[in-house]
């Protein structure tokens, strides 16, 4: 349920701009960003077209009257013919981009083969395995945990017993803390490691390889840094729920942090970019900050997600998703990365969004997390927690007649809110007190039918 406005039209091109071009978005993030982005290709006056297997899986796309084209999102080849067929045409196409972590990879590609602005495809899909991943970042000299793979539970166990328990599981290729899990001891890799391996397929129904990732449990508050091009914009402090779940349940932009922590962090990132060959447009790297210095978690070569560039935006000025949108169309962004203050005809906020910006340099992200399964019967207060002090966006993901389940994951969490402050502290209570206005009623628990606040 997103109950926003549509974003305002351009009041034209901009002369850099082509006029009414089409940018093509190859799946994208079900909430959040994925809406910002087609607000941003907008308000460049381009027509953003999604490239999906399924609309019904993106609710914005009719409130904001977003075209859309069905093919088959998984496949390279029917995705270069529709777009080689958007660039043919008397509009042309401006760029390809996505927001989902698992088709950047394939936009990238496609985007090069039309000769359009792209990272390297290669780079990206290497870096969306964990295990390949982990493997280029250690030979570069970058601290990582130590890791195995495995494609049995019996060798998960004994890695899990090389490296010494406690150890973190998670899947060689995933987003949003689906399948992460630590495990405390030899019964609990080898249950998890069962059901990780027993998947045939990811949350949006794509095929899975049978291989996971076994890591030793890194102990420290855990950031994030992101990054544009070769330059950290900001460190972001990140809250997650009870282990042995690691589900994000907020973040503080930019960290409350003294200035060598986040130099410290900010300089193990673009090392990080360096080894796996990234560093062209967004990438938004977690690490934990141990005793010894940062460690890298993963590195992902995409925007964050999770509402943090509407933080980002709100706290310093710095608008990610239109110069995502502009290096992919070729044109200049709108805002220099680090900027203070918004660039006139930025694009306008989506997803509940507002305009107030009443901080001063700090914003706050809380989410709602379901606290049990059920069916959702109603959902109230959303205007409450907009309207509330330093608030500048507040949305829900779910709906009446919609079924929750838990996941122990992103997919848990039901509504978000970004506040504004003077401080950290400050930011982070308006944003707590705003979400404690959103009421999401459930009936007894129901078979889950689908999670929420997807990827």
């Amino acid at each position: 349920m997103s109950a926003t406005r549509r974003p305002d039209p351009p009041d034209g091109p901009d002369e850099q701009t082509p006029n009414g071009a089409w940018f093509a978005f190859l799946e994208s993030n079900t909430t959040g960003t994925g809406r910002e982005f087609c607000a941003a290709a907008r308000a460049r006056g381009l027509r953003p077209v999604l490239l999906t297997r399924d609309p019904d899986r993106y609710p914005y796309v009719v409130e904001d009257g977003i075209d859309t084209q069905v093919l088959d999102s998984a496949d390279p080849v029917a995705v270069l013919d529709r777009c080689a067929e958007l660039a043919a045409g008397e509009a042309g196409l401006a760029g390809i981009a996505s927001s989902s972590e698992y088709f950047v990879a394939a936009a990238a590609r496609v985007a090069a083969k039309l000769g359009l602005p792209a990272a390297d495809g290669d780079a990206v899909a290497r870096c969306r395995d964990k295990e390949r991943q982990r493997e280029l970042l250690a030979a570069g000299g970058v601290p990582v945990p130590a890791f195995a793979s495995a494609e049995m539970p019996e060798e998960a166990v004994r890695a899990a017993e090389a490296i010494g328990h406690p150890v973190v599981l998670k899947p060689v290729s995933g987003s949003g803390s689906i399948g992460v899990r630590l495990c405390r001891d030899a019964a609990e890799t080898r249950a998890w490691a069962e059901r990780l391996l027993d998947r045939g397929t990811d949350e949006r129904g794509n095929p899975v390889t049978a291989r996971l990732l076994v890591e030793a449990a890194v102990r420290g508050p855990e950031f994030s840094v992101e990054t544009f091009d070769d330059t950290v914009v900001t460190v972001v402090a990140k809250h997650t729920g009870p282990e042995p779940y690691f589900v994000e349940t907020g973040h503080d932009v930019p960290a409350p942090v003294p200035a060598a922590d986040t130099a410290a962090l900010g300089a193990v990132a673009l090392r990080a970019l360096a080894a796996l060959g990234l560093g062209w447009g967004a990438a938004h790297t977690e690490l934990r900050l141990t005793d010894t210095g940062p460690v890298i978690i993963e590195v992902n070569p995409r925007l964050a997600g999770g509402m943090i560039p509407v933080a980002v935006r709100a706290a310093l000025g710095t608008d990610l998703v239109d110069a995502v949108v502009a290096r992919a169309a070729g044109l200049p962004p709108r805002t220099t990365v680090g900027a203070t203050a918004p660039a006139d005809g930025a694009a306008p906020p989506a997803g509940g969004a507002t305009d107030r910006t009443d901080g001063g340099g700090h914003a706050a992200i809380r989410f709602l997390p379901a606290a049990r399964e059920g069916l959702v019967t109603a959902v109230d207060g959303l205007a409450d927690a907009r309207a509330a002090g330093g608030v500048v966006a507040a949305t829900v993901a779910t709906a009446p007649g919609r079924t929750v389940g838990i996941t122990h994951s992103f997919q848990d969490r039901l509504a978000c809110v970004v506040a504004t402050g003077a401080d950290a502290a400050q930011a982070a209570q308006r944003a707590a007190a705003a979400g404690r206005l959103i009421r999401i009623e459930l009936e007894e628990p129901a078979e889950p039918e689908e999670g929420v606040g997807g990827r």
